[in-house]
């Protein structure tokens, strides 16, 4: 990551982490609650999704406090899918992000609340956003195909589909669909949030949302590849895991340099979607070659 983006990444990261847990602690519900929610959302990560809102509105050059809010609830929703993901009736995982996951701290019942309070008041959040009030269409369509990337036809069904192909050699094209909606869905809707809030065109629109089907499959298989060659320490989980949980990978259908090729390729389309898009596209191809180049 060049310095220039890697200044903006950390500045957004800094306003998201200061915002998120801001949001929890000013809710009159009990503090046990507050703590799990608080938790798993100070646990860190690459807040790939709400940078990539925020560089979204900058590259059609709106403010990016518009965006905050929105933000902040898309990172509730991939945080309370990381919860339950974790919890022992689905992945049975004991770190996240290198630190014990929410129900080893506070036991199963408070995480799966906990991640049921931060999906709900997700929604919430968006109808007290700056445009709620005054654009009541807007906040209506931002829930809608918010909970549309999130529910059954989008990441929850991503994920059944996800679990049902444990144990068994799914296709390339099984796979590339799985996580279109396991991971994709909720990455693309963050770009297209961005592009809603700006007032963007229905042209940009489309070419923005091939662009985000094809980001969110260059970071799966790049999150795929690191489960081969990457570092526990920095990926925040045993390498090889994905191996232990007897899931198919891109490694495991094509092989590591095979892996490596459908990088390339999904690279290449990626940005020849954006090449499309009237905007200033600086940020967004940077964190484009972010995704496929980092280390965790």
């Amino acid at each position: 990551m060049n310095e220039q983006l890697k200044q903006l990444v950390t500045e957004y990261k800094q306003l998201i982490d200061t915002k998120l847990p801001f949001h929890i602690e000013n809710l009159k519900t009990p503090d046990t609650l507050k703590q799990a929610m608080i938790y798993s959302l100070n646990a860190g990560g690459k807040r790939i999704r709400p940078v990539l809102l925020l560089a979204t509105l900058d590259g059609y050059n709106k403010p990016v406090e518009d965006g905050l809010d929105l933000a902040c609830a898309i990172e509730m929703i991939h945080t309370y899918s990381l919860i339950h993901d974790d919890l022992p009736a689905m992945d049975d995982d004991d770190t996240r992000r290198g630190q014990p996951t929410n129900h080893k701290v506070f036991g199963e019942a408070m995480a799966i609340l906990a991640g049921d309070a931060l999906l709900t008041y997700s929604f919430e959040l968006i109808t007290k956003m700056n445009c709620a009030p005054s654009e009541p269409s807007k906040a209506l369509t931002l829930i809608r195909e918010l909970a549309h990337a999130s529910g059954p036809e989008g990441m929850v069904g991503g994920q059944v589909a996800d679990m049902e192909g444990e144990n068994r050699m799914l296709s390339v094209e099984e796979l590339a669909a799985i996580h279109h909606h396991k991971t994709g869905d909720l990455l693309a809707y963050s770009i297209l949030a961005g592009a809603i809030l700006a007032d963007a065109s229905a042209e940009d629109l489309e070419n923005l949302r091939k662009f985000a089907i094809e980001l969110g499959l260059l970071f799966q298989i790049k999150d795929d590849i690191l489960d081969v060659e990457g570092e526990a320490e920095k990926i925040g989980k045993p390498v090889g895991s994905d191996d232990g949980n007897n899931k198919s990978t891109y490694p495991s259908l094509l092989g590591l340099d095979g892996a490596k090729k459908m990088l390339d390729v999904h690279t290449i389309k990626a940005k020849e979607y954006l090449s499309n898009v009237t905007m200033n596209k600086e940020k967004l191809l940077a964190l484009t070659d972010y995704v496929i180049s980092r280390d965790h």
